[in-house]
């Protein structure tokens, strides 16, 4: 059985690894869809896809499950949404969702929708940690050790202190 997941991963915290984890342990693939991968350089979307993409990669290589990893950029034609999921991804089985909207839209096409666990949502947050980063406290403990190493390696907390000086506010 093959699992489609899709979330903005913004970044890919130690929440995010847990769920992946878990729906790993229950399917023989994993979609990762990396959702508004046209989104970047904004307080609420501060990493680009290929970024994300690399969190994403370099976090789950030591545990070895099949998956893939998808950018799906946003449409804004909800009605033909899935469609365009099922074009840019591998078929699937199950979707594993949080999201109302996403889960109805994937019922409504007849695929089987689970809820995940959700861990410790105040801290294993892209907002809380974003914040975090932000204000200069501690984040780090939040994500695994190989995010900390992109968003080092991308200089990520100088670009997010730089945008908090734009128009946008972390929402």
């Amino acid at each position: 059985m093959r699992a489609f997941v899709v979330g903005r991963w913004q970044p890919f915290h130690n929440g995010h690894l847990t769920i992946v984890k878990e729906i790993a342990n229950e399917v023989d693939e994993l979609i990762i869809g990396i959702g508004s991968a046209q989104k970047s350089h904004t307080l609420n979307d501060p990493f680009t896809a290929g970024e994300r993409i690399m969190m994403i990669i370099k976090a789950l290589k030591k545990f070895g499950f099949p998956y893939y990893v998808i950018p799906i950029k946003d449409i804004d034609f909800n009605a033909v949404w899935v469609s365009y999921v099922e074009a840019l991804t591998p078929p699937f089985d199950v979707v594993y969702t949080g999201n109302a909207l996403v889960k109805e839209l994937f019922e409504e096409r007849n695929y089987m929708v689970k809820k995940p666990k959700l861990y410790n949502r105040k801290e294993y947050s892209g907002t809380e940690i974003r914040r975090r980063i932000l204000n200069d406290e501690e984040w780090k403990h939040l994500v695994p050790e190989e995010v900390v190493d992109v968003i080092n390696e991308i200089d990520g907390e100088n670009r997010i202190k730089r945008l908090s000086k734009t128009d946008y506010n972390i929402q």
